[in-house]
C-alpha cells in the first residue's frame, strides 16, 4: 500500500494542537490594507481555531501524518 503524503500547502497554512484541534491564520491580511476598515484589520489579527468537522476534514486529507 503506497504511503499517504502531505499536502504542502496544508502544511504551511495549518497547525494541529496537542489537543487535536487545527489553528489556521485569518485571511484579508496580506495586502490591500487601504480599502479595509481598522475594526477588520483589527478583527483579523492573530489564530483561529478551526470548527471540528472542518478541522478533522483538514487532517485526514490534507495532514494524515501530523497525529
Amino acid at each position: 500500500m503506497p504511503k499517504l503524503k502531505t499536502h504542502s500547502g496544508a502544511k504551511k497554512r495549518f497547525k494541529v494542537t496537542a489537543t487535536g484541534k487545527v489553528k489556521y491564520q485569518q485571511t484579508g491580511k496580506r495586502h490591500g490594507m487601504i480599502k479595509r476598515t481598522k475594526k477588520q484589520i483589527r478583527d483579523h489579527r492573530g489564530t483561529r481555531v478551526m470548527f471540528k468537522t472542518d478541522g478533522d476534514n483538514v487532517i485526514r486529507f490534507r495532514l494524515p501524518n501530523s497525529r
